[in-house]
């Protein structure tokens, strides 16, 4: 098989990663709930935190109820999913430290960091979601972030998320 090849059998068997868009709207829903609180700021960030720890289980878990093989070992460039999923982990030593030193933007901050995260799911899975949204979600946290509360911002990323998964799914059906 050919680069090409590899990609399109990649985006065919896991469903364009289908799975880990509808973990992220349980995740984001979690998010919006803990920003729709009364509780200090620094809590709700660091609940933000906590939000995302069950991301992997709820996509290992929706893989199996949507009958999407979480990795095809037969592919190489199944394993790129994941190097590309690591490669947020330097940037949220950013989002950390907006965490202390200004926590009213660190939802914002996150928000721009998980969105340009998709970029290069936009190269492997040959979708057009991915690869406006990457740069669409920074954009409209960044906007969002300056001018509305954060229990806004979170309800906007709900709400694209949910965008998204449909996107993906008219994708999965050509």
């Amino acid at each position: 098989m050919n680069l090409d090849e590899l990609r399109g059998d990649c985006a065919r068997k896991q469903k364009k990663g289908i799975h880990f868009i509808l973990a992220s709207v349980i995740i984001w829903t979690l998010v919006l709930i803990v920003h729709l609180t009364g509780l200090p700021v620094l809590t709700k960030n660091l609940l933000t935190f906590c939000c995302t720890a069950p991301l992997m289980p709820l996509a290992f878990l929706l893989s199996k109820v949507l009958h999407i093989p979480f990795q095809d070992k037969n592919n190489p460039l199944s394993s790129l999913g994941l190097l590309f999923s690591l490669n947020q982990l330097p940037y949220l030593l950013i989002v950390m430290w907006v965490y202390p030193t200004v926590p009213e933007k660190m939802l914002m901050v996150f928000a721009m960091v998980f969105g340009a995260h998709l970029m290069p799911f936009g190269w492997l899975y040959q979708s057009r979601a991915y690869t406006v949204l990457s740069v669409a979600i920074p954009l409209f946290a960044l906007i969002a972030g300056m001018y509305c509360p954060n229990w806004l911002l979170a309800l906007m990323m709900l709400a694209v998320e949910v965008v998204f998964s449909i996107l993906l799914y008219l994708e999965n059906r050509k």
